[in-house]
């Protein structure tokens, strides 16, 4: 099985966040969020990825990506470049060469699911009747979200990209099991009234054909990061679930830690208090302070006599004399001085 991640798009709901970057560079815990996209898929053995990006930031991804080789040997990543950002339908349509015959996962590159996709996976492989598998989670609110209908049997009967009236409460996580039949789906559609290429819409040209798309039920933890509120939720549920506590800097005798903390080599903790989960990056600077819980410092950032919790400081940040920074973002570079 081959896999697509969707790495453009211009993220405009995180501008200016977003002004120099694409969202799925966005850290969450001090790493991008595509990273951990790139975990799920090679943790489900899916090593040979397609990335989509987009003419004006592919050579940032391309640059903190590589070839895939921070994820193993046997990781390989070939780039596609989507010349226009038309929907999700056109992006995995501009892999069509790169999928060939082969079953393939699409991954949006800002979505991010707690318990992985590797069960997923093994279902869809192991299910030759099915066409496509639409990954589901319920949602107290699905306004906003595409949702899907599923029948008796656990197949899907009815997709709709973002309706006014949702049908049901079963959002689309924006993980997609699929063969090559989607690709004549794709051709069989037209754009949507947003002038896109819908996925929803060929998989409903599917379920039309009498193809069988199958539903797989979320029961932990999603996130689709594309605002400022769900990036600052991802970065709780990834601290929380996948931290990895280490004390690799320096930390002074009058500091105090708690919970799982993870302090890169080269940052400096004088007189402050770390609460966990939290982590501090690669020669930060803090002293006088509290930090924490569910907090991100960026490597290079600065915090002095300040008060900072579940916030997200991007590299070079700088915090002074700030009593109560809470459910932050600062930009790289950027200062709040009280």
């Amino acid at each position: 099985m081959k896999g697509v991640v969707l790495a453009g798009g211009s993220g405009t709901r995180l501008h200016p966040l977003t002004a120099t970057t694409t969202k799925q560079l966005l850290p969450v815990a001090n790493r991008p969020i595509l990273f951990y996209v790139l975990d799920d898929l090679v943790r489900a053995g899916i090593t040979d990825l397609a990335l989509i990006v987009a003419p004006t930031t592919g050579a940032e991804v391309r640059k903190r990506v590589g070839d895939g080789s921070l994820w193993g040997a046997g990781t390989r990543i070939t780039y596609v470049v989507q010349d226009r950002p038309a929907g999700i339908a056109h992006a995995v349509l501009a892999t069509r060469e790169f999928v060939g015959a082969d079953p393939f996962c699409v991954f949006l590159g800002d979505c991010l699911v707690g318990s992985g996709v590797g069960q997923a996976a093994s279902s869809f492989q192991s299910s030759s009747d099915l066409d496509a598998l639409v990954m589901l989670k319920e949602v107290a609110d699905p306004h906003g979200f595409g949702v899907a209908v599923v029948d008796d049997r656990g197949d899907v009967v009815r997709l709709v990209e973002k309706p006014p009236e949702p049908p049901s409460n079963l959002a689309i996580v924006g993980v997609y099991f699929l063969r090559a039949s989607i690709f004549d789906a794709i051709d069989a559609i037209t754009p949507s009234p947003r002038g896109e290429l819908e996925l929803t819409d060929a998989l409903a040209k599917l379920v039309e054909r009498k193809a069988r798309v199958g539903a797989h039920h979320v029961e932990g933890w999603w996130v689709d990061a594309g605002s400022r509120e769900h990036l600052l939720l991802a970065n709780e549920k990834v601290l929380a679930d996948r931290l990895v506590p280490a004390i690799e800097g320096e930390i002074s005798a009058d500091s105090t830690l708690s919970g799982p903390v993870r302090v890169e080599p080269g940052a400096r903790i004088l007189r402050s208090t770390l609460v966990g989960p939290l982590v501090v990056g690669r020669n930060a600077r803090i002293e006088d302070s509290r930090i924490g819980p569910f907090t991100s410092v960026g490597d290079g950032c600065t915090v002095l006599r300040s008060s900072v919790e579940r916030s997200i400081l991007l590299g070079g940040a700088r915090v002074d004399d700030e009593p109560c920074v809470v459910r932050a973002i600062l930009d790289r570079s950027s200062r709040l001085d009280g």
